[in-house]
C-alpha cells in the first residue's frame, strides 16, 4: 500500500496523520485552547496557532508512526472549506513537504473526509452498495446518499436552512453560561436533567430531509429571558438535557425518513456532534447498520483527510505548487 501523510487545518485543530492504504497509523491533533474566552473562533488567531504547533504536529505523527519522511509516498491536505488563513497554514506546509522529492499532493473537500468517516469505524459501510450519510459539526450539517467514495458519487439529500447543529449547540451552551466548546460541557450538565421537562421543537413541519435549528435556538432563549430571577441555575440541568434531546430528535427524525423514502437501511455519521452520547444512542434504536467511528476521527482530523484522498485525484509536482485554498461557502460541497 502507499504511504500517506495527511494534514488538516481548516478551523482550530492542527491535525497530521500517516496511513497505510486505509490502515491508520497515527492520528495526532492539538486544539487552540486560546478561543475560549472569545466565546468562538477568532479567525486570526487560529492561523498564528496553526503556524506554532504544525511542526511539531507532523513530527509527532511520523514518531508515533514509526516511519521517516522519507518513507511518505504522498501527502494529502484539506484545501477547504473553512477558515482560509488556516487552511493555507496546512496548504503551504504539504507543498513544502511534497515539493522537495516531487511528490503527489491530494487536496482534499474537508466535507468530502466527514463523509467518508464511516470508513474508520469497526463496521465500515458496505462497499457494494449505497448507504446514507448524517454529517453534523459546527459548520455543516447535512444528509447524503453515498453511492461510492468519489466526491461525484455521493448525492445531498437534506442540508440545515439555518444554523449547523454543531453551532446550535454551541449558541445554546452559551445561553446557559457554559463554556466554548459547548458540546461536551452541555452533555456533562444534561446527564443530570430531565430530557422531558421541557418541550423544546423538533422542526417536524420543516418538510422531505432539510434540517433547521433556528426556531430551537429561539425557544431556549425566550424559556431563560422569561426564568424568575434567580431560577436558571435550578432549571440548567433540565433545560440542557432537553434542549440536547431536541437536536438529537430533530438529526434522528430526518435519518428516519431518509431510510422509509429511500429503502437504505444503513447509516454512517461523522462531524463533531457525531462524537455525542446521546446522537450514538438515538441511532442505535432505529436498528438499522451503523458505521459509527471512534471520537477522535468525528471531531476534525487529519485521518479522515487521509481517507478521502484514497478517492481523489492526486495532483503531481509542480503542478501542486499552484493550488491554492477556499473558504467556507466554496467547493463542490456547499
Amino acid at each position: 500500500m502507499t504511504l500517506t501523510l495527511a494534514i488538516e487545518t481548516s478551523c482550530d485543530d492542527t491535525c497530521a496523520a500517516v496511513l497505510d492504504g486505509e490502515r491508520v497509523l497515527s492520528n495526532a491533533i492539538a486544539s487552540q485552547g486560546v478561543h475560549d474566552a472569545y466565546g468562538g473562533v477568532v479567525p486570526e488567531l487560529a492561523a498564528r496557532q496553526h503556524v506554532e504547533a504544525i511542526g511539531p504536529v507532523l513530527a509527532d505523527a511520523l514518531r508515533t508512526a514509526q516511519v521517516d519522511a522519507s518513507d511518505i509516498e504522498r501527502v494529502a491536505v484539506t484545501r477547504g472549506p473553512g477558515l482560509v488563513g488556516s487552511l493555507l497554514c496546512g496548504l503551504q506546509t504539504a507543498k513544502a513537504f511534497a515539493a522537495p522529492a516531487s511528490l503527489p499532493l491530494v487536496p482534499v473537500d474537508h466535507m468530502h473526509g466527514h463523509l467518508l468517516s464511516g470508513r474508520l469505524a469497526d463496521q465500515q459501510p458496505p462497499e457494494d452498495q449505497p448507504h446514507l450519510v448524517l454529517v453534523a459539526s459546527g459548520g455543516h450539517t447535512l444528509l447524503a446518499r453515498a453511492n461510492g467514495p468519489r466526491l461525484a458519487d455521493i448525492e445531498i439529500l437534506g442540508r440545515t436552512l439555518d444554523d449547523a447543529a454543531g453551532e446550535a449547540i454551541d449558541k445554546g451552551a452559551r445561553m446557559l453560561g457554559l463554556g466554548y466548546p459547548g458540546g461536551p460541557a452541555l452533555q456533562r450538565l444534561a446527564a443530570d436533567g430531565d430530557p422531558a421537562a421541557y418541550a423544546f421543537p423538533r422542526s417536524q413541519k420543516v418538510p422531505g430531509l432539510d434540517f433547521s435549528f433556528s426556531g430551537l435556538k429561539t425557544a431556549l432563549l425566550y424559556v431563560v429571558r422569561d426564568l424568575p430571577e434567580g431560577e436558571l441555575d435550578a432549571r440548567r440541568a433540565d433545560l440542557a438535557a432537553s434542549y440536547q434531546a431536541a437536536v438529537v430528535a430533530t438529526l434522528v427524525l430526518r435519518v428516519k425518513r431518509a431510510i422509509a423514502s429511500t429503502g437504505i437501511e444503513h447509516v454512517a455519521i461523522g462531524g463533531g456532534v457525531a462524537a455525542s452520547t446521546a446522537l450514538r444512542a438515538s441511532l442505535a434504536e432505529l436498528g438499522c447498520g451503523l458505521s459509527i467511528p471512534d471520537r477522535q476521527y468525528c471531531t476534525d482530523n487529519a485521518a479522515m483527510i487521509g481517507i478521502a484522498a484514497l478517492a481523489t485525484d492526486p495532483v503531481g509536482y509542480p503542478e501542486h505548487l499552484a493550488l491554492d485554498a477556499y473558504g467556507t461557502g466554496q467547493g463542490p460541497v456547499r
